[in-house]
């Protein structure tokens, strides 16, 4: 038998998008809990994720998202990793308010940011051991999060994900 490396990618980059959410889900946790939700989009889906990143990015102003709009087109899947919002009751202050019950609710718990980001890094570690071609963009994970793609979160970041000859998402203009 033989088989195209070109036959077989898509395939493999969609295993490899598979573990690296498997990657993000086990990350450590700051304090053990696991509220962290992932997920990934592909085919149309990309397109319909890309252009509500336009409008967004026309809404604030943001050129960069039509940039980055552009870029995800290229990707086979973007992951999309984010927190539901839960105060963890440790008072630590580092989100800026000495008790947790002293903080609005509109203010993130500092420490399901950190979990996300813990979680991003081994997403992307895994990506790179696979040799993928990545980037977090905080635009698509904004954007993203205006379309409810994972239900409930707050914070959502995304990270297209391909395997071509030269990275999409590196050379930018």
């Amino acid at each position: 038998m033989i088989f195209n490396e070109r036959e077989t990618r898509r395939a493999y980059v969609m295993n490899a998008v598979r573990q690296m959410m498997t990657a993000a889900r086990t990350a450590p946790k700051g304090k053990g809990v696991d509220i962290i939700e992932i997920a990934a989009v592909e085919g149309d889906e990309i397109k319909v994720l890309s252009d509500k990143m336009l409008e967004v990015g026309e809404e604030k102003g943001l050129k960069f998202f039509f940039r980055d709009a552009n870029n995800i087109l290229l990707a086979e899947a973007v992951v999309l990793i984010g927190t539901r919002q839960q105060t963890q009751g440790l008072n630590c202050n580092h989100c800026g308010f000495s008790k947790c019950d002293e903080k609005p609710e509109t203010i993130p718990c500092a420490i399901n940011s950190i979990d996300v980001g813990i979680a991003i890094g081994s997403a992307c570690a895994t990506a790179a051991d696979l040799r993928l071609d990545t980037r977090v963009m905080f635009s698509a994970g904004l954007t993203a999060q205006k379309l409810n793609l994972l239900k409930g979160c707050q914070l959502v970041f995304a990270i297209p994900v391909s395997a071509s000859s030269k990275n999409p998402f590196f050379d930018r203009v």
